[in-house]
């Protein structure tokens, strides 16, 4: 090989040169441990802060062809080829060439064209019915590090199993604030390009869209960064589902559904009069939602469900008859976009089924004591408001056990949780609108704090059924991922 070859090559690769391992040409770190989660043809990935890495191949013998030449051995045998010649093939390390080692791996070229390249495709993906159906499930690289954080703080082998299994199933993604959208937005996208292209599978993607200027007007614990007020409505459309809009645009090769701002419709259904904050965010409410239809539902990759609550909410008849009016002058609000359902139990522990309860004064008189009752009754209700698009996504993710809840409104860190049934498309036979069974809510992630004394305090968080003591929303929890994985149904 002559060196004004290499010369040239070395500066024409220069943003190149300096890879540590194959995940870097492909926009990723390079993992500090070694721990695999995931294996494709271009290497082994890992789970670092929150974002897929790439662990290193063991490094390459002492000796190898190119050392003859006065050249360096490759650190990995599966480095990027970009020379081949008679002597064999070469890499670039360090801004010098190198020999790749001869071995298992053979040198593969399939690191530089096959799936791990996130340059996005051109293809458009457009769903056709369920979108949960046929398709891969995308793995939360963020959750499977904090279930790492979790299984280091066990020492009971059962349970360190059990929890092994969470990292396998998948969960939705939460773009909580502007930040974190910026953040795990189009990394996550591009994540779920490189699974497809490695496996060939469409893998969906799951996200929480949950930043609406006076998020969670009747909670406390769950207030979001935006104000209900007319700059922060600015910003929301601006800054959080105008970005949100450019990045799908962009990745519009594999499905992506979205779970649209869990809470925000139901309030305006119940607690308008009661509850001043939700009157001053109801204005806001509608724009956002409105903006957000228009903007997302017209994308033929996307699939849209609106928040309803949960039985104990919204169960009662003449609060879905409400919610009904409500929920077709939302959708025809954002026309021409679509929105594909609805989604219910977030974040909650009702149980699918509870065959223990009625209607009586134990339910408050409540027709729907349990989630398959109230969806049976409320996708009639929302069909004769004139509601045309009428499927669900059921969140088990925390629902598997009943707990001891001595009121079935409390929804804060419900001492007896159990992790509930798996994800899956088209669940239960007979119910052609059940879209899934979907974890939304990540098993291990707080409801609110207990601390009387902090900012976001929630008095449903410091009742009786609620697991004390207990972080603020959001931040990991130990005790409360423990006890659900032990406490799963089916079992882990």
């Amino acid at each position: 090989m002559k060196a004004t070859i290499a010369l040239t090559a070395a500066a024409a690769l220069a943003a190149k040169a300096s890879a540590a391992c194959f995940a870097e040409r492909l926009g990723y770190p390079c993992c500090s441990g070694n721990e695999v989660v995931y294996t494709d043809n271009d290497g082994k990935w890992g789970v670092e802060n929150g974002n897929w890495c790439g662990i290193a191949d063991a490094p390459a013998q002492a000796t190898c062809w190119s050392l003859s030449q006065g050249y360096p051995c490759c650190s990995s045998s599966n480095a990027e080829v970009w020379y081949t010649d008679a002597s064999g093939k070469w890499g670039v390390e360090n801004g010098d060439w190198c020999g790749i080692p001869t071995g298992t791996t053979g040198g593969s070229t399939g690191g530089s064209t096959g799936g791990g390249n996130v340059t996005p495709s051109n293809e458009q993906y457009t769903i056709s019915g369920n979108p949960f159906k046929g398709v891969e499930f995308y793995i939360n690289p963020y959750y499977v590090e904090e279930v790492d954080g979790a299984i280091a703080q066990m020492s009971d082998s059962s349970l360190i199993a059990k929890a092994e299994k969470m990292k396998t199933y998948s969960n939705a993604i939460w773009l909580d604030t502007i930040k974190n959208m910026q953040s795990w937005l189009e990394s996550n996208l591009q994540g779920a390009q490189t699974q497809h292209q490695s496996s060939g599978k469409d893998i969906l993607t799951v996200f929480v869209v949950y930043d609406l200027p006076g998020r969670d007007c009747h909670a406390l614990a769950s207030n979001g960064e935006l104000l209900a007020n007319d700059g922060d409505l600015a910003r929301y459309k601006s800054e959080y589902i105008d970005v949100i809009e450019g990045h799908l645009k962009t990745y519009k090769s594999q499905p992506v559904v979205l779970i649209v701002e869990p809470d925000s419709l139901a309030n305006l259904v119940t607690n308008l009069e009661s509850t001043p904050a939700c009157a001053d965010s109801e204005k806001y409410y509608l724009e956002g939602h409105a903006y957000l239809i228009k903007k997302l539902g017209v994308l033929p990759h996307v699939a849209m469900y609106l928040d309803i609550g949960h039985a104990f909410w919204l169960g009662w008849d003449d609060n879905r008859e409400k919610a009904g009016k409500v929920y077709a002058k939302v959708i025809s609000s954002g026309a021409p976009g679509n929105v594909r359902g609805f989604t219910d139990n977030v974040s909650n522990y009702t149980p699918w089924e509870d065959p223990t309860l009625s209607r009586g004064p134990d339910t408050e008189w409540n027709p729907c004591p349990d989630e398959k009752r109230y969806l049976e009754a409320i996708s009639k209700d929302f069909k004769s408001a004139g509601i045309k698009s009428v499927y669900f996504v059921s969140d088990s993710s925390r629902n598997g056990k009943k707990v001891d809840r001595k009121h079935p409104g409390e929804w804060c860190n419900q001492t007896g949780v159990g992790v509930g049934a798996r994800p899956q498309a088209s669940p239960v036979s007979g119910m052609d609108y059940l879209d899934a069974f979907y974890w939304i809510k990540p098993l291990g992630e707080s409801d609110g704090t207990s601390d009387e004394s902090a900012a976001r305090f929630d008095g449903y968080c410091g009742h009786e059924t609620a697991m004390k003591p207990a972080p603020e929303a959001g931040q990991w929890f130990q005790k409360h991922f423990e006890q659900g994985i032990k406490n799963a149904n089916p079992p882990l």
